[in-house]
């Protein structure tokens, strides 16, 4: 076994050994829309070193990326990161017990890697396959982990204990790292990269709004990404996605006590009843 190999299983194992953390956590926390964040002085100091690297080089270097390089080609560009991701997808589908869906993403692997040209086009959409989106967070949501504490990562952001794990088991697990043959290292990570720099640039306006337009962007983005990550894992439950699309205001963060829905772009500070 090289030595590369053991520092991953070494890293995997204690990642694992995180997860203990998520125990710590009301279980009914995250379906009553509450926000576990232990560790919010620590997570706000994270956050001020992410702003800073997106204020003086992530936000400049994407929008000079989508200003220079033209829109087919970002598409392009994003389209063979997500193909690089297809199988560690299909492996998480499988630890999942989804095999349908693993074997969806290996074909359209398959289909965008040799017909849509190493994957910067998808084919594979004209068959009209469901589409693919899942991640080792899900497999260990799917597997019953909580949540855990909301934490905020260095250069990536928003996450949870669980999905923290899930973010770096991921990096580790992709088939493609063990390929005999690569024309590049770590080129997955290289792909993910330039593929956030192309969303960070498409999207400025809006990413701009909550971290440098609101009152305290760590609340902002907190809320947003809790709210969006448990509508996703809500597909796990049929029961309780059907619910949520049966009524189409229904929301994660409704205050029981007023029956009001909180906008993710609204100010949290705000005094609702202020004139």
């Amino acid at each position: 076994m090289s030595s590369r190999i053991r520092l991953k299983t070494v890293v995997i194992a204690a990642l694992f050994g995180a997860l203990s953390a998520c125990a710590s956590q009301p279980q009914d926390a995250a379906a009553r829309g509450e926000v576990f964040d232990p560790y919010e002085n620590a997570n706000r100091g994270i956050h001020k070193f992410n702003l800073g690297v997106d204020r003086f080089l992530f936000r400049p270097a994407s929008k000079g990326y989508v200003k220079i390089v033209p829109d087919p080609m970002v598409t392009s560009f994003n389209n063979f990161a997500e193909n690089l991701s297809m199988p560690g997808q299909a492996v998480d589908y499988l630890l999942q017990g989804n095999l349908k869906q693993s074997g969806n993403a290996l074909l359209q692997f398959l289909v965008n890697s040799t017909v849509g040209g190493f994957g910067l086009s998808r084919p594979a959409d004209e068959l009209n396959l469901p589409p693919v989106d899942t991640d080792f967070g899900e497999t260990l949501h799917v597997w019953g982990f909580g949540e855990g504490a909301y934490v905020e990562l260095p250069l990536y952001g928003p996450s949870t204990t669980r999905d923290a794990v899930g973010v770096v088991v991921n990096l580790f697990t992709n088939p493609i790292d063990f390929a005999p043959t690569r024309p590049a290292e770590n080129l997955g990570l290289y792909a993910e990269v330039v593929r956030r720099m192309g969303d960070r640039g498409r999207y400025s306006d809006t990413v701009d709004s909550i971290l440098y337009e609101s009152a305290d962007s760590y609340a902002q983005s907190r809320l947003i990404y809790l709210q969006n990550r448990r509508f996703e894992l809500a597909r796990d439950d049929e029961d309780a996605y059907l619910d949520l699309y049966s009524d189409p205001y229904a929301d994660f963060d409704a205050d029981p006590a007023t029956d009001a829905y909180l906008d993710p772009y609204e100010d949290p500070y705000e005094d609702p009843y202020a004139e």
